[in-house]
């Protein structure tokens, strides 16, 4: 299934030596910006179109769907690289298209690899946008602003804490809103705060997170018995497993010896990335909704916003400069929830 395009965007497919991407597009002036978007886990670069029309007059804007997800190839994923194997995606893509330093913006998962990127290329950044984004030091499985490891396995998180029936659903193809773990129901209870705002795309939307390819080598990836609570650890392959904190660590951003500028914009109302998310197990097992917590001084709870809060201010401590932005009544995904206030904050940014 091709993605559907709004009115404005174009699609291509791109060939790289490391996979076929396709690319959303919105055309810009010869001579102007280039912000390139990059979509989150379970979702594409769909997502992004109004985004990409909102902008500026002559600002040309791209979305690249990753390996695995909207209509790009179904590569297999190395967790063992972190978010290495999707941000030397992205930067193939740039290179076949003769693209170099580029304004990146990176949603949830894609937030991680465009900081990747800057880990690894900072002289293809001009600035970076990290839309609620993943903790610098992964999804899960860690504690303090400094993101010390609970477990030396990353117990409870990588593929073995997706839901099956969720899992099932996507591979199913399920556009229905009846159940608790059906893709609709997660984007309304999940992704956005107000779903009312975004009923006449809402169909798009489900498509769009329908596109991710499941199994082993993608999502949610492989798992590992594990002697800690809950009783698996990440594996190697696969999506998930990419954000696990012995495979995942983007701190070292606060070193870069040339910083981009960061806007970091995120919603007080976010239930996958926040100091209490729904998302970590440690945090259901608070709550009582996972039986047999250890206790928090065991398996704590992950503070996402406060790490990703640490290192900026690392970051700006040793010589870079980034702007914070939340949004108290945005959830997960601030561009659909407050499009216009997220809109305004992103082109004064590139505009900077």
């Amino acid at each position: 299934m091709s993605t559907a395009l709004f009115d404005g965007i174009t699609a291509r497919r791109v060939d790289t030596p490391r996979y076929v991407a396709n690319v959303l597009e919105r055309a810009g002036s010869a001579d102007g910006p280039v912000v390139v978007f990059v979509h989150g886990n379970v979702s594409s670069a769909a997502f992004y179109q109004p985004t990409m029309l909102a902008l500026p007059d002559g600002v040309r804007a791209l979305a690249i769907d990753l390996r695995g997800f909207g209509d790009s190839e179904a590569a297999p994923v190395d967790a063992t690289r972190g978010l290495r194997d999707f941000a030397d995606d992205v930067r193939a893509v740039l290179d076949a298209l003769s693209l170099d330093a580029v304004h990146l913006v990176g949603w949830s998962m894609g937030g991680g690899v465009v900081m990747q990127i800057a880990l690894d290329a900072p002289e293809r950044v001009l600035s970076l946008t990290l839309e609620a984004p993943v903790s610098p030091y992964g999804f899960g499985g860690t504690h303090g602003a400094d993101g010390i490891r609970n477990d030396a396995d990353g117990a409870g998180t990588g593929g073995g804490g997706a839901n099956p029936d969720f899992v099932a659903r996507l591979d199913a193809g399920d556009t229905s809103g009846d159940e608790q773990t059906s893709p609709r129901t997660v984007y309304r209870t999940a992704y956005v705060a107000k779903p009312e705002l975004n009923e006449g795309n809402e169909d798009a939307w489900v498509a769009s997170m329908l596109t991710t390819k499941t199994g082993i080598d993608n999502y949610p990836g492989d798992a590992v018995a594990s002697e800690n609570w809950p009783g698996f650890a990440a594996g190697t392959r696969g999506v998930l497993n990419t954000m696990a904190p012995q495979h995942l660590d983007l701190s070292g951003i606060v070193d870069l010896a040339v910083k981009p500028p960061v806007l970091w914009i995120h919603g007080d109302k976010d239930a996958i990335v926040s100091d209490a998310s729904f998302f970590d197990l440690n945090q259901l097992g608070l709550l009582g909704v996972i039986p047999g917590w250890p206790g928090a001084d065991v398996a704590p709870p992950q503070p996402m916003v406060t790490q990703t809060r640490a290192v900026l201010d690392r970051y700006a401590a040793n010589g870079g400069s980034y702007r914070e932005v939340a949004l108290p009544d945005a959830g997960h995904a601030p561009h659909l929830d407050e499009a216009a206030t997220f809109d305004a904050e992103l082109a004064r940014h590139i505009g900077a």
